[in-house]
C-alpha cells in the first residue's frame, strides 16, 4: 500500500537545479521585475513546491476561463480556484507572449521567473459571482477581488529559483515532497488532514479523534498560516496553541505542519481546493465540517453558503479525487454525558452547552471566565497572553467627515480627556498635520487621497499594536479606503469609527479657511462635498452632528462609547 498519488498523477515541483537556475539568475536583471504582493507570494510558493499540482504556473486565459465557469482546467482536470498573477495596466503594457518576468519578494530577492503566456483583462465581477457565488462586497473575498486585485492578469509557466524565506517555525514547514517522505519514514500510509485557520479547542480535538478512528489513520493538523480572514487570531499565537494541543493526542499518531496558503474564503469551491492540496501532500482523508471556509454572515445575518454545501460539492466530485472526505456535523457538548457528540446525536432531554466564537472572543476581551469544557487551560492561557482584555489593548479612534465638520476640534478635546485619564500614550494624527509631515508631496486626486489615508492608517496601526491610542482626523471620503484602514488596525486592537455627520451647508457656512468659496469658484479642484463625492459610512461605531453638541460634549460621548466597549475605565471604575 502506498501514499495517495498527487492530483493529476505527478507532483509538479517547479524549482530548477542550481545549474539550470544560473542562466536565469544571470539574465534576470534585464527582465521586467514584479514585486509580489503577500497573496501572490503565498500562491507562488505553493505553485513552486507542488502544493498546487498539476499547475505548472499561473493560469493562462483558457485555463482561467474554464476554471471560473466549470471548475476545470482546459484539459478537463478538476480544479476549482483561479490562480492568477494580477498586475497593473502600466506593467502589463510592456509584456508580450514569450517575455520573461522576474518575480521578487518584498526585499527584492528573485524567487522565480515567469515565461509569459497570456495577458488579458478579466471580468472580475463575473469571476466574483462564479467563485464566491455572490458579488456582495461584505464578503472579504469579493472585496479583495474587486478592490485590491490588479486589473490585468498574466499567465505563464514558472521557473523556480529560490524558495521564499520563513524565519518563523521552520521545523513545521514542509513541502508536499517533504511531508510524503516523513509519512513514509513513519510508516504512515493512511493520513487524515485537518484544515483550520483558528485556534483549536476541545470540540476540534474530539472531532479529529473521531475522524482518525473512523478512518483508522494517523492525523495531520495542517493549519493555514498565510493570509486568512481579517480579524483572525495571528498565526504565531495559533501555532503555540496547536503545540499545546498536540500533547492531548497519542504521541506517535499525530503531526503538526503549516501551510502558507492565502485563503479566499470561497466556501464549497475552497473546500474542494483544500482537499486537492492535502492530496498533493500525501494525505488519504480530509475532514470537512460545517460551513468549511465560509466567511461568516451576510447583511441579512445569513451565512454566505449553506452549512453543508462544501460537503455536498466534494461528495459530487469524490470519484475524481484521490483523497476521501470525512464529513462531520457540528460537535456540541452534552452536560449529562460530560462529552462532545455530533449535534445530530443529541437525545431528548439532554442539555447542550455551547459557546459561540463571538462569545468566546467577548470573554477574552473582557477577561471573563472560559469554561474548561470548551477549551484547554493551556490554550486559553496562551490566547490571554497574546490577546489581553480590551482595557489593556491599544486602539484607534478614526474620525471621518467633511471639511469644517468639527473632526479636528473634537479629536483635540478627546485627546485632552484621554490624557487626563492616563494609562496610555495618545497621538493625534490630524489630516492637515499628516499632510505637512508625511504626505507633503501628494496632491488631492483620488489616488493621492487614498495614499494619504493609508499612511495615516499604517501609523495608527503601529501605535495601536504597541498599546497606544491613535486619534485620526482626516476627511477620508471613500468607503473602500476606510475599510482598508479598519482591516489594517482591527486585528491589532480597537478600531472605533466616528462619523462627524455635520451637514454640508453648516460646514460651508463655517468655512474659516475660505476653502468652500474657492471650490465653488473653481479655484480648488476635486474638493470633497463640492466637486468630489463624500461617501458616508454605513455602520460607524458612533455618529456625531456638531450642530447639536459642543466639542466637549462630543468628546464625552466618545469616552462613554469607549467605556461601553471596554477600552477604557472611568475614574470610578
Amino acid at each position: 500500500m502506498h501514499l495517495t498519488e498527487p492530483h493529476g498523477g505527478v507532483l509538479k515541483e517547479l524549482y530548477l537545479s542550481v545549474e539550470d537556475a544560473a542562466p536565469f539568475k544571470a539574465k534576470a536583471q534585464d527582465y521586467p521585475s514584479w514585486d509580489l504582493t503577500p497573496r501572490q507570494l503565498c500562491d507562488l510558493e505553493l505553485l513552486l513546491n507542488g502544493s498546487f499540482s498539476p499547475l505548472d504556473g499561473f493560469l493562462n486565459r483558457a485555463d482561467y476561463q474554464r476554471v471560473v465557469e466549470d471548475m476545470r482546467l482546459a484539459d478537463g482536470t478538476l480544479w476549482p480556484m483561479p490562480i492568477t498573477l494580477d498586475v497593473s495596466e502600466e506593467f502589463a503594457g510592456q509584456l508580450g507572449r514569450g517575455d520573461r518576468v522576474a518575480l521578487r519578494d518584498p526585499e527584492g530577492v528573485l524567487i522565480a521567473v515567469l515565461e509569459v503566456g497570456d495577458v488579458w483583462q478579466p471580468d472580475r465581477l463575473h469571476e466574483a459571482r462564479q467563485i464566491f457565488g455572490d458579488a456582495d462586497e461584505r464578503h472579504p473575498g469579493v472585496f479583495h477581488l474587486l478592490h485590491r486585485t490588479g486589473p490585468v492578469y498574466v499567465g505563464g509557466r514558472l521557473y523556480g529559483i529560490e524558495p521564499p524565506t520563513h524565519y518563523d517555525f521552520p521545523q513545521l514547514r514542509g513541502s508536499p515532497r517533504e511531508l510524503r517522505a516523513s509519512f513514509a519514514k513513519l510508516g504512515w500510509q493512511r493520513v487524515v488532514a485537518f484544515q483550520t485557520r483558528n485556534p483549536m479547542h476541545r470540540a476540534h480535538q474530539e472531532l479529529t479523534l473521531r475522524a482518525v478512528q473512523q478512518a483508522e489513520a494517523n492525523l495531520l493538523i495542517h493549519p493555514t498560516v498565510g493570509l486568512t480572514k481579517s480579524g483572525d487570531i495571528d498565526h504565531y499565537s495559533r501555532v503555540r496553541c496547536y503545540e499545546h494541543l498536540l500533547t492531548t493526542y497519542p504521541e506517535p499518531t499525530t503531526a503538526l505542519h503549516l501551510l502558507n496558503l492565502a485563503m479566499r474564503m470561497a466556501g464549497p469551491r475552497e473546500a474542494l481546493w483544500h482537499a486537492i492540496i492535502r492530496q498533493n501532500h500525501g494525505c488519504s482523508h480530509f475532514i470537512v465540517g460545517r460551513d468549511h471556509a465560509g466567511p461568516g454572515r451576510d447583511q441579512f445575518g445569513q451565512g454566505f453558503y449553506e452549512p453543508y454545501a462544501a460537503q455536498q460539492l466534494i461528495a459530487h466530485h469524490q470519484d475524481e479525487l484521490g483523497i476521501r472526505m470525512l464529513a462531520f456535523p457540528e460537535m456540541v457538548y452534552v452536560r449529562e454525558r460530560a462529552q462532545y457528540v455530533p449535534a445530530d446525536d443529541l437525545r431528548a432531554g439532554e442539555t447542550m452547552l455551547t459557546l459561540s466564537g463571538t462569545e468566546f472572543r467577548r470573554r477574552l476581551q473582557e477577561g471573563l471566565d472560559i469554561p474548561e469544557w470548551f477549551s484547554y487551560p493551556e490554550v486559553v492561557a496562551e490566547l490571554r497572553r497574546t490577546h489581553p482584555p480590551r482595557r489593556q489593548q491599544g486602539f484607534t479612534v478614526f474620525f471621518t467627515g467633511l471639511s469644517g465638520s468639527g473632526k479636528s476640534t473634537i479629536a483635540n478635546a478627546l485627546m485632552v480627556k484621554l490624557l487626563e485619564l492616563g494609562g496610555r500614550a495618545v497621538t493625534l494624527l490630524d489630516g492637515d498635520i499628516v499632510r505637512k509631515h508625511l504626505s507633503s508631496e501628494l496632491g488631492f486626486s483620488r489616488e493621492h487621497r487614498n495614499i494619504n489615508i493609508l499612511r495615516i492608517g499604517f501609523v495608527a496601526s503601529e501605535i495601536t499594536k504597541n498599546g497606544g491610542i491613535a486619534l485620526c482626523a482626516p476627511i477620508a471620503p471613500y468607503t473602500v479606503t476606510r475599510r482598508e484602514v479598519r482591516e489594517m488596525i482591527a486585528p491589532l486592537g480597537g478600531f472605533i469609527e466616528v462619523h462627524v455627520a455635520t451637514p454640508l451647508e453648516t460646514c460651508e457656512a463655517r468655512d474659516r479657511k475660505g476653502l468652500y468659496a474657492k471650490a465653488r469658484s473653481g479655484v480648488l479642484k476635486e474638493f470633497t462635498g463640492i466637486s468630489d463625492p463624500y461617501e458616508a459610512p454605513e455602520h460607524p461605531e458612533l455618529v456625531i452632528d456638531t450642530r447639536d453638541c459642543s466639542p466637549s460634549e462630543a468628546a464625552q460621548r466618545i469616552l462613554l462609547k469607549l467605556e461601553g466597549l471596554g477600552y477604557i475605565r472611568g475614574r470610578s471604575s
